[in-house]
């Protein structure tokens, strides 16, 4: 495998569809984390720009909750409580005594346990929606091919965020 010059993980340029899309969203995932290198946690806290108030800090707890929710929840049909506790659903809201290093412990815990549970399943596989959730997609059934294309879409996004946030902090573009 290749990688970029700052370590992250090149996805091949020829690949079948599960290797492309795992390379892909392991690609953003490795993104999130060069975004949150060598900063000071007060940094990490740091809100983007008014009236927002999301973090780096934030959106990697966010991410550890998209891990949860669409892996766990969703495709394997668990009822978890949220990551971070139950007055924090998305994940963004920070608590003082929680740094970078115990968040990036619990996004990749969730990382890791959603690649057990895909293993071993195909793209057609299909997890289960609330009624709540499939009135925005459609359907309740949402294949494993759709939860990771999606899964690529929500890291590009918010590495767009992180990209925006990271500037602000310390004027460091790209990647």
């Amino acid at each position: 495998m290749h990688t970029t010059p700052d370590g992250r993980p090149i996805p091949p340029t020829h690949a079948g569809e599960r290797a492309m899309l795992e390379a892909w969203l392991d690609f953003h995932r490795a993104t999130l984390t060069l975004k949150c290198a060598h900063l000071k946690d007060d940094q990490l806290r740091l809100a983007a720009a008014a009236p927002s108030s999301m973090t780096l800090l934030g959106l990697v707890q966010h991410l550890a909750e998209v891990e949860r929710n669409w892996f766990q929840r969703v495709f394997a049909g668990q009822d978890l409580p949220p990551v971070f506790g139950q007055g924090n659903h998305d994940g963004f809201a920070l608590e003082p005594g929680r740094g970078l290093d115990d968040v990036l412990a619990v996004w990749q815990a969730e990382i890791a346990r959603g690649r057990e549970l895909i293993a071993d399943a195909t793209l057609d596989d299909s997890g289960r929606l609330s009624e709540q959730d499939a009135g925005h997609v459609g359907h309740q059934g949402v294949s494993l091919r759709w939860i990771l294309v999606h899964m690529i879409e929500e890291y590009a996004r918010h590495n767009g965020h992180a990209d925006l946030i990271r500037e602000g902090i310390d004027g460091v573009t790209g990647t």
